[in-house]
């Protein structure tokens, strides 16, 4: 006759049985994680496998098996299923670690007139060029074991990432020349903001850039309103037509927040020269004027030196941004509110109109300036 079967003391401490309550109460936790939890609970409350597999439902062999696992595991692991030994493998290693260096590589170096691998045709290369590698296991291989395969090491074949490579020798050098512009601004600011009085003449410091492409872009047909419970939003006809391009250039005064713009259809060294000589006529004859502008051609032709050149000595001075270091200029994070605010769904009738309502916004900006100050990197800058 067999002997009475013993209690076991399951000892579940205070921070383990506020998870097993909230495991047993959820929503979300499979079925088989509740349930042992709540028999944990149960048994914790009365030590008789009897006694909580009739509260539960099921047989007491089951609700032994889940408190031996908790005495020998934890009451945690316990909920768990115990991992078994499964299906060998048929794809080796080996043959895995060829399908990565596979997907590593482009789709065209391997005669694919594709210039990247997708899903299907990766499989498909790997059924048929598989087995002559040695990898027999691989001749059926299912699109959605590679996936696996590829999911496992984190390698997405079939996208592309861009990065910015960077070609400028001198990079490091010439964005800490402009980074000492902008602690420049901030010592300006600092000294005014103490004597409580706006930043002296001396020295005005430009943000400049040019914005070229804008597109002049005509509607063939006329919005629809919005109408309340019926058309949330305005409706435009999908055609349009081309009415040309024009180019913004535009520098921000650093200390004032004072917009200098100019829209025309080209941006060549001559509209260059004609913004400078806008500055010139906006500043005082004893003002230092000191740009922040990128590598453009017309920045640095025979035309922009020879005009320089009849300027008073140190009249405009240039910091130039590095090579693809435009990230640099302050005026890049204005021309970015410029496009969301004013140029996103534009539509005019003509190009001069284009022209028109930029420089009319520009008129609106500079009537509430806003003075922009640069801040990353100034701890860094000499």
């Amino acid at each position: 006759m067999a002997g009475w079967r013993q209690a076991m003391e399951l000892a579940i401490c205070e921070e383990d049985a506020a998870l097993l309550s909230a495991i047993a109460r959820s929503r979300t936790e499979p079925a088989s994680r509740v349930q042992r939890a709540r028999m944990l609970l149960a048994y914790r409350e009365d030590a008789s496998f009897f006694g909580v597999g009739q509260t539960m439902g099921v047989h007491h062999q089951t609700v032994q098996r889940c408190v031996e696992r908790a005495l020998a595991y934890g009451p945690l692991t316990a909920l768990d299923d115990r991992p078994r030994p499964g299906k060998e493998p048929t794809i080796t290693a080996e043959a895995k670690a060829w399908i990565v260096d596979l997907a590593c590589r482009k789709a065209k170096e391997f005669g694919h007139p594709h210039e990247l691998w997708t899903t299907r045709l990766l499989a498909r290369h790997v059924q048929e060029h598989g087995p002559a590698a040695g990898h027999l296991c691989l001749a059926h291989l299912a699109q959605g074991t590679l996936c696996n395969i590829l999911n496992d090491r984190e390698i997405k074949p079939h996208k592309m990432r861009y990065y910015l490579e960077r070609r400028d020798p001198l990079f490091k050098q010439k964005m800490a020349e402009v980074l000492c512009v902008y602690r420049e601004v901030k010592v300006i600011k600092e000294a005014a903001a103490a004597a409580k009085q706006a930043p002296s003449d001396a020295v005005a410091i430009i943000s400049y850039d040019e914005k070229p492409g804008i597109q002049a872009i005509a509607a063939t047909a006329p919005d629809l309103p919005p109408k309340p419970g019926k058309h949330s939003t305005f409706a435009r006809d999908y055609e349009y037509k081309r009415q040309g391009t024009v180019s913004l250039l535009a520098g921000i005064d650093l200390l004032t927040g004072q917009v200098h713009a100019l829209v025309k259809d080209r941006h060549r060294s001559r509209e260059f020269i004609e913004l400078l000589k806008l500055l010139d006529a906006s500043y005082p004859t004893h003002t230092a004027i000191k740009l922040i502008l990128d590598n453009h051609s017309a920045h640095t032709s025979k035309e922009t030196k020879a005009w320089l050149a009849e300027q008073p000595v140190g009249r405009f001075t240039f910091t130039f941004t590095p090579t693809h270091g435009s990230w640099l200029n302050l005026v890049e994070g204005f021309f970015s509110k410029l496009a969301r605010s004013v140029l996103r769904h534009i539509r005019v009738a003509t190009k001069q109109e284009l022209k028109d309502r930029i420089m009319a916004a520009m008129d609106e900006f500079n009537r509430q300036p806003v003075v922009h100050t640069w801040s990353y990197g100034l701890d860094r800058a000499a």
